[in-house]
């Protein structure tokens, strides 16, 4: 036996395992990797997001924080080991019931932490539940839901008896039913593969030579050296070894992002090299070892210094730095009136935001029976496809993307990661690879939202009634395009707010510097323009004495109102009645500020102000000005089997439910009949991305139109009227039609090539038309609406924000299923609070998540949903998209509060407790 190593015996989930590992192997990669215990996850290897939290002796900790050797003497329970457990069973109910789970890989660390407290106690309160599961970071439900499981699970009732059905998933109501997440199950019990579960076990490691500045010239030492002094190590690549084109990107157009550097690198963490070995080996591997020589460069962060003329370009042909404008322009002179007008105006800058999924990228890849099959993380499984294609030089039938579950994406898991590595490996290998990112690597080399420095001028007349909106906006985006170009486009249709704006110029441009590459974020650069616009609306109403709430009523754009760039919708547009829908409550809350405010300044209170903000929000759902089809497709078996094929991954968002809520619905067939074929590139067709709020809008239409020409398929086979119940019982197909019935035997009826008896296949694209050179145009066949109001205290002598209180009003449409738009609108508030108060990237510093600090259970305050359903004409059932729009109003309702507590306004987000003291002494200089 290798003398570094240890032998062991280890007990885990009541069996005993004997084992040889060396003295620092962690337990959570023991689990994983020798055991195969993979719902144990691993989200950092720093303590820092307890993903990885199992039983020790009964008490939660984090396995990455253990060495195996120190656990060899304990009893190691993992979710494995309680999935039969009595507590866990009823946490399973209460978590599908609540909607406590969504893109699923923080549920097992809050499960089995939740285990560990009620096996202390039933009798808990909503803190105990938060100080409890405080040590687990979760960056897409918002919490609160995860609290209201565990309080649920507490009642012993439920415990013993388990809970009830909220939903019942054989009935024919389906739409705007609470029906559970139809994936959820696998989610809690830890059975869901992630991009590093499920790996084969011979699978080759790669690790990625990145650079470790912002801009770096290299040089080679000898490659060939290093593999032969390296026993272990198979193979290092370089772009010299990309057998296609060594460039891609999520725009064809703007594409310009090499998989390898070949001279030099614009960005801190850009890849260089990637190196391939066997485990042990690679377990091992110090990248300081590799043979590579780095000269430092000068660097230009900011968008004031890439914009300089004597600034270099970083990419040819793109002058000044720009890699693309935006542009807005529309006057309605009937509509204004420069009389008499007040004017403010003011200057608003953003931070670089990590998308943190507590999933970082990871992924593995194979050849399989002459076919290249990638398995990975990913929002966008056909776009993947393309890339790797080209980048390959292969034909599309020569590789497959087979998608994991996505443990988190919020825009950043659209663009390539892992998938060009692993694929380059195993292709030229023949063997399994594969390949997961450290937290500091997936912070240092993936997207980020962009930084904005906003420049905003607002007008309205002595009434209240806006005039003139200027927006002048540079994005910062990065080293390599990326969405630069959807968020210079997207911003200026959407700065104006959900209001009519009759005389309106914006522009945004997208500046090319050495900082990290940004890209999507949960918005496209929408979140950032509110928060100036929101501001300034703000300063208006105080000018003319006006209710803020008031103001933005009297401005709400309405049914038959031109939109900025002159689309007229003549139903749907729903910002009134959500700002309605907020008005009782605001008039508590404003009620509830005052007597604070009134009261006496002692004690704890001394230096505490309570402040009330409400802040708008439009998205259009969808790609901007272009194309966006959906097409999915469904076949019913001779034995009676329905299967969906549906491309639309869900990254937590419910798209796998959603759809099949939609699907079943028009289908006329219950929820549970529906087997769901999800993202394989090879068996279900292109859904598009998952991305611009889109898919329960444009993929779900298309699951409508499916469902609905299966139908009547079945409908005219039966010779029956658009009124039959349909049924299926076995190979029998049983319709009932005004009392009459009949039976239809699947077995005798001929099958396609794909072993259907019946099948379809639709396609939706959203009607939109291109912008002019004004920006005018169609962009968007829907918009969503929404409006936030944030009750917060101020401890204006410390600068710290306690949030007390959140309601939120978002029109949906048709809510197809009213739990998961719960969930989203909280987790949404969730990264709105984030980006308000803590979250800044600073390249090259806060590389973690102990020292980048996302919001916990406990920064969530308690949040009240109003679901609004004004139907669109387009969507299904009238549905409308909502994943981005929640995000919006959340930053610049706080910052209105926070002004509206003190007199400050924060210019700059977030709004760190410094960046506070900052403004309230301009206040009181």
């Amino acid at each position: 036996m290798n003398a570094d190593l240890h032998a062991i015996t280890l007990r885990v989930n009541s069996r005993d395992y004997e084992l040889s590992v060396p003295p620092g192997d962690r337990l959570s990669h023991t689990l994983r990797h020798k055991l195969g215990l993979t719902g144990t996850k691993v989200g950092c290897d720093a303590g820092d997001c307890g993903a990885c939290t199992v039983l020790l002796d009964g008490n939660a900790v984090c396995s990455c924080m253990v060495a195996t050797l120190q656990a060899q003497e304990m009893e190691i329970q993992t979710i494995e080991g309680l999935r039969d457990d009595a507590l866990t069973q009823a946490l399973q109910k209460a978590f599908q019931e609540t909607g406590g789970v969504q893109c699923g890989i923080c549920t097992p660390g809050m499960v089995v932490s939740a285990v560990a407290l009620l096996r202390q106690t039933n009798a808990l309160t909503r803190e105990d539940v938060e100080n409890a599961l405080s040590g687990v970071l979760c960056r897409c439900t918002g919490y609160r839901k995860i609290t209201d499981a565990v309080l649920a699970a507490a009642n012993s009732s439920l415990v013993q008896n388990g809970l009830q059905e909220k939903s019942d998933m054989s009935g024919l109501a389906i739409v705007g039913q609470r029906i559970p997440r139809v994936d959820g199950t696998q989610k809690i019990r830890g059975q869901q593969h992630f991009g590093d579960d499920g790996v084969p076990s011979d699978a080759l490691v790669v690790k990625i030579i990145r650079s470790p500045d912002h801009h770096t010239r290299f040089t080679f030492g000898d490659l060939e050296g290093f593999v032969k002094n390296n026993p272990g190590i198979e193979r290092v690549f370089t772009a010299a070894d990309i057998p296609g084109e060594n460039i891609y990107g999520v725009i064809p157009p703007f594409s310009d992002q090499p998989v390898f550097a070949e001279t030099h690198c614009r960005f801190k963490g850009e890849a260089v090299a990637m190196v391939v070995g066997d485990g042990a080996t690679m377990s091992g591997f110090d990248r300081e070892d590799f043979p590579v020589s780095w000269e430092d460069m000068p660097s230009n962060l900011s968008p004031e210094q890439a914009l300089r003329a004597d600034c270099e370009a970083l990419h040819r042909g793109r002058k000044n730095n720009i890699l693309t404008e935006g542009i807005v322009r529309r006057r309605l002179p009937d509509q204004v009136s420069e009389e008499d007008s007040l004017q403010v105006t003011g200057r608003f800058e953003t931070s670089y935001v990590e998308h943190a999924p507590i999933e970082p990228e990871a992924g593995w890849a194979r050849m399989r029976d002459g076919c290249l099959e990638i398995y990975a993380c990913t929002q966008a499984p056909h776009m993947d496809h393309e890339e790797i294609a080209k980048i390959l030089d292969l034909g599309l039938d020569d590789l497959r993307v087979i998608p994991t579950a996505v443990g988190g994406g919020f825009g950043t898991k659209l663009d390539l990661s892992v998938q060009p590595y692993l694929a380059l490996a195993a292709y030229v290998l023949k063997q399994p690879v594969r390949l997961a990112y450290s937290r500091p690597e997936s912070m240092m080399a993936t997207t980020k939202r962009h930084p904005a420095e906003m420049d905003v001028a607002l007008s309205a007349d002595r009434t209240g009634r806006i005039q003139a909106l200027k927006f002048d906006g540079l994005f910062n985006t990065g080293a390599y395009a990326s969405w630069g170009p959807t968020v210079a486009n997207r911003v200026p249709v959407h700065a104006s707010g959900p209001y009519f704006v009759p005389d309106y110029d914006a522009t945004a441009k997208a500046v090319y510097t050495n900082g990290p590459v940004s890209g999507a974020f949960r918005g496209f650069g929408v979140p950032q323009s509110a928060i100036a616009v929101e501001a300034l609306i703000d300063r208006l109403a105080d000018q003319l004495e006006m209710d803020r709430l008031e103001i933005r009523l009297l401005n709400a754009l309405k049914n038959g109102q031109p939109t900025v760039t002159g689309q007229v919708f003549e139903t749907g547009v729903g910002i009134t009645a959500c700002l309605q829908a907020l008005e009782p409550h605001w008039k508590q809350a404003k009620s509830r500020a005052q007597d604070f405010n009134a009261g006496p300044p002692a004690g704890a209170r001394r230096h505490k102000r309570y402040g009330v903000g409400v802040a708008s929000c439009w998205y259009g759902c969808g790609n901007t000005a272009l194309p966006n089809p959906s097409t999915i497709r469904a076949g019913i078996n001779k034995q009676g089997k329905i299967t969906l094929f549906q491309g639309a991954m869900d990254i937590g968002q419910g798209a796998n439910t959603v759809i099949s809520q939609i699907f079943a619905e028009a289908l006329g067939l219950p929820l549970d009949a529906i087997n769901v074929e999800i993202g394989d590139t090879q068996i279900t067709p292109d859904a598009g991305k998952t991305s611009a709020s889109r898919q329960t809008f444009i993929s779900g239409k298309a699951a409508y139109l499916c469902g609905t020409e299966l139908r009547q398929q079945l409908l005219r086979h039966g010779n029956v009227s658009d009124q039959a119940q349909l049924s299926l019982s076995g190979c029998e197909l049983r319709i009932d039609d005004e009392g009459a019935g009949r039976i239809i035997d699947l077995t005798g009826l001929k099958e396609n090539e794909d072993g259907f008896v019946f099948h379809e296949q639709q396609t939706y694209d959203a009607p939109t038309t291109d912008l002019d050179e004004n920006g005018q145009g169609e962009p968007y066949a829907q918009f969503g609406y929404g409006a936030q109001l944030v009750e917060l205290c101020v401890d204006t002598g410390l600068g710290t924000v306690e949030l007390i209180k959140i309601t939120a009003a978002h029109d949906v449409g048709r809510a197809i299923n009213p739990e998961l738009v719960e969930g989203q609108i909280e987790g949404g508030i969730a990264q709105g609070i984030g980006l308000a108060l803590m979250e800044e990237y600073i390249p090259g510093v806060n590389e973690n998540l102990h020292d980048y600090l996302i919001p916990t259970i406990g920064d969530v305050p308690e949040i009240e949903s109003l679901i609004v359903e004004v139907p669109d004409a387009h969507g299904p059932y009238g549905a409308k998209g909502l994943g981005e729009h929640v995000l919006i109003p959340t930053a610049p309702a706080i910052l209105n509060a926070i002004r509206h507590a003190t007199g400050a306004e924060i210019r700059k987000v977030p709004a760190t407790p410094s960046r506070v003291l900052t403004a309230l002494r301009e206040v009181n200089s």
